[in-house]
């Protein structure tokens, strides 16, 4: 099984377009410290040949002109993107799709609730003769039809902030925010974007997983709030911080989990600075950190 990170960064991308935190303000210069990211997004293929997308980037047209194994080959219209996998409905991850709008065919998959923000408004474009949804419940398995299985499970997590309302619950655990287990038969592991707190019932999932791609959205609770840009933490946001009492270093070190690796990066992050002693800690935790192109063979 072939994994490919077509993006690792969070919204907005690396650097952010109207961002001059210290991270971006580096990748704004040129610096070789760090290395751009598009928005978070991956391809998975059993065969080499048929592809699933793990959720759907903005960037997504970008990230297929970067990735050879993405490009159109034989007829005139052709793509070895099969179907794409959605885990919330996040504009991050469904954005993408307006790029697939162009004639062609494949099968969407998610829950009940993302498939019908993913057939609103613009993304209606999609023509419905070509592109078939498929809800798929919490904890059932599907098969894809391309040698992988997904099986969706819910981690705590919120709804999308475009359907927030006045009053936002966090850290509930329902088809809003889902993590993914995809095999195989042979070979499994974990993709969880987005997770808003570790609970018992994740780290029993995830625990000696050979293989886990996990929420990186923040280093610190309050660093957006530290650096000045936002009054949110990154609970507040869905997100668990990478360190902290109640962070991703610290609770998930017990799983016995075989490799980790930290995706949906956000910009502010001082981990995305590669001499940085944040990611210094993340390394000698053992985890590492997701660049896009990054490819894992399972």
């Amino acid at each position: 099984m072939r994994i490919i990170v077509l993006g690792s960064a969070a919204g907005g991308g690396f650097p952010q377009w109207n961002c001059l935190c210290p991270g971006c303000r580096l990748a704004w210069n040129g610096d070789k410290r760090v290395k751009p990211r598009s928005q978070s997004s991956l391809a998975v293929s059993a065969d080499g040949e048929r592809w699933l997308l793990l959720n759907a980037s903005p960037d997504l047209r970008q990230q297929i002109i970067a990735s050879p194994s993405l490009h159109p080959r034989g007829g005139a219209r052709h793509s070895p993107i099969c179907a794409v996998f959605v885990t919330n409905a996040d504009v991050d991850h469904l954005a993408g799709l307006l790029t697939l709008r162009e004639q062609q065919s494949f099968m969407l998959f998610g829950s009940e609730a993302t498939l019908e923000q993913a057939k609103a408004g613009v993304f209606r474009v999609l023509n419905k003769d070509l592109v078939q949804t498929r809800p798929v419940a919490c904890d059932r398995k599907v098969d894809t039809g391309l040698g992988i299985t997904v099986t969706p499970f819910a981690v705590p997590g919120k709804v999308p902030l475009y359907l927030e309302g006045e009053d936002v619950e966090i850290g509930s655990e329902n088809e809003a925010t889902a993590g993914v287990e995809i095999s195989n038969g042979a070979a499994t592991f974990f993709y969880v974007p987005g997770c808003a707190k570790i609970n018992e019932g994740l780290k029993k999932r995830l625990a000696g997983a050979r293989l886990i791609f996990f929420d990186g959205t923040t280093y610190t609770d309050d660093e957006m709030i530290a650096l000045g840009l936002s009054n949110k933490t990154a609970w507040r946001m869905g997100h668990v911080a990478m360190s902290g009492e109640n962070g991703s270093l610290k609770l998930l070190a017990p799983c016995r989990i075989e490799r980790k690796i930290y995706v949906h990066i956000n910009n502010t992050n001082p981990v995305l600075i590669e001499d940085s002693s944040e990611r210094e800690a993340v390394l000698r935790a053992g985890w590492e950190v997701a660049y896009d192109g990054m490819e894992v063979c399972l």
